[in-house]
């Protein structure tokens, strides 16, 4: 028999076509066969890659929800071992019913109870929530009653500012605050700001120094003199009246805007002569004592903590808040000046920057060394699949709802040597059927047929050495959860590129 007449090769046309089906992967001739639709599918991910690295949000750490909630009580004056038997006791007498909690430890210090419950990771803890607030208020009746109201609270992330803007001016602090207050209120208008914590300068109040002498000589206690001022400084509604088709509201203005109708307040004067405020207390308008201090370079400031609402854009945020300083310094006292510190859109720009030039860089190395061994041709058709997947990968990202952040931005960095695996073996197979005598479309087809099934196996074994850490348990797990899903992504995305759009690309060009 004449080896050179078959040469290895089926003898039969039944041969061939089992051949040629073996060879060809189905889905890659279903894109090479479709080309225009696919050529439109690249364009199309290159318009909403871009548009959805561009909105999708940034921001520092991932929004991770902590399982703990704490139960503080305070009681002013009170020694720990009070608060221990008077308070935190009776406290975890009622939340140990909680099927739900993982450990419960308290800490009781002078005039301070705090417990602190952890709940297993899996727990809705908006529901944990209203289960504690629940169990507080059944041991409310057992508290003190001069002891304040226990304030349940849970560990929120997005609760901590993004940006501190720290105020300062060359006149009095009163003034400042009330400057600093008007900027807060301008801050909470934009939709994605959560809160705006004011700390630093002075709050005024109304002080009562009651003369304790004087209110022995007209034996009067504490009790009637607060009696006396919160039945006086009301206001008091007073039904409504109708005017032909029209109702109006009715009230009696009775709260005090000035210290002196306060002094005039009588306490005590049924069948005597009235004994007044003024008789045995002075009244001033003071500052309540310090709470918070806020300083800066060694001076005295009020700071303004922006809080961002959760999976907002933190740029965006930090942008709009900077605006509406810009644009209410000029109308500021001449000598008000502010200063950000603690910006985390700085850290934010700095990592999406150095994310950008690893990719650029990776783009340009990966090429160079490609072209080293494959040649113009070939490294040009493998370096477009970095692109286009990271294009897929920013979609997927944004519609699962994930964000921009540190741990996502690290995961793209390290999967940037991975995305072009799959192309190069898929271009090379296509360039080695081109060599043999086969036209684009057929070596397009029985290069990536050939190799689909090992590049599907390699990807897959990739992503199992992933897949058990989204599994990962804790708040540890949650937080290294975006790793392993960012990762998958990007394999997934390569893995299409590989299949469906390099195959087309190097068939029509």
């Amino acid at each position: 028999m004449n080896n050179d007449l078959t040469n290895g090769a089926p003898v039969n046309g039944y041969g061939a076509q089992r051949e040629s089906e073996r060879k060809e992967f189905w889905l890659s001739s279903f894109s090479i066969n479709n080309r225009i639709s696919v050529m439109v599918l690249v364009v199309l991910i290159a318009v909403m890659g871009v548009v959805s690295y561009i909105t999708i949000p940034k921001e520092s750490f991932p929004s991770i929800t902590v399982p703990n909630i704490f139960v503080v009580t305070i009681y002013p004056g009170v020694s720990p071992e009070d608060m221990e038997s008077l308070v935190t006791r009776k406290l975890e007498d009622e939340l140990s019913g909680l099927s739900e909690v993982k450990t419960m430890t308290s800490t009781s210090s002078e005039g301070y109870s705090n417990i602190n419950l952890e709940f297993d990771t899996s727990v809705d803890i908006e529901d944990a929530l209203q289960k504690v607030r629940e169990k507080v208020d059944l041991a409310k009746p057992e508290l003190p009653e001069d002891a304040e109201e226990p304030t349940v609270q849970e560990i929120n992330l997005s609760e901590f500012p993004i940006m501190n803007v720290n105020l300062s001016g060359d006149y009095d602090e009163v003034i400042l605050k009330e400057i600093a207050e008007d900027l807060q209120e301008k801050i909470e208008a934009v939709p994605t700001v959560l809160g705006v914590d004011l700390t630093g300068g002075l709050e005024r109040e109304v002080q009562v120094d009651v003369d304790l002498p004087k209110l022995k000589y007209y034996n009067i206690s504490f009790g009637d003199i607060i009696g006396a001022i919160q039945n006086e400084n009301v206001t008091i509604p007073g039904g409504d009246i109708t005017v032909g088709t029209k109702k109006f509201l009715l009230r009696v203005p009775g709260q005090y805007e000035d210290t002196s109708p306060l002094e005039d307040i009588v306490v005590k004067g049924e069948n005597q002569t009235p004994i007044y405020v003024r008789d045995v207390a002075e009244v001033t308008f003071g500052f309540q004592e310090r709470a918070t201090y806020s300083t800066l370079d060694g001076l005295p400031v009020i700071t303004l903590g922006v809080k961002k609402r959760s999976g907002e854009n933190v740029l965006d945020t930090a942008t709009e808040v900077k605006a509406i300083l810009e644009a209410e310094l000029p109308l500021l006292p001449p000598t008000t000046t502010y200063k950000i510190t603690n910006d985390q859109s700085k850290d934010v720009v700095s990592m999406v920057s150095n994310l950008e030039n690893n990719i650029i860089s990776g783009l340009l190395l990966v090429v160079g060394v490609l072209l080293f061994f494959l040649g113009v041709r070939n490294s040009s058709f493998v370096g477009i699949s970095i692109p286009m997947s990271m294009f897929l990968s920013f979609i997927l990202l944004s519609v699962i709802g994930i964000t921009m952040n540190m741990v996502v931005l690290f995961s793209l960095i390290l999967s940037l040597g991975m995305l072009v695996d799959n192309a190069i073996v898929v271009v090379e197979n296509i360039y080695r059927y081109l060599e043999e005598g086969y036209d684009n479309f057929e070596a397009a087809k029985k290069g990536t047929g050939e190799v689909a099934l090992p590049i599907i196996t390699g990807t897959f074994t990739t992503i199992a050495a992933f897949a058990p850490m989204v599994f990962w348990p804790g708040i540890t797990g949650e937080f290294m959860s975006y790793l392993p899903k960012t990762l998958i992504i990007t394999l997934g995305s390569s893995l299409f590129v590989g299949l469906i759009i390099n195959p087309v690309i190097c068939a029509l060009f």
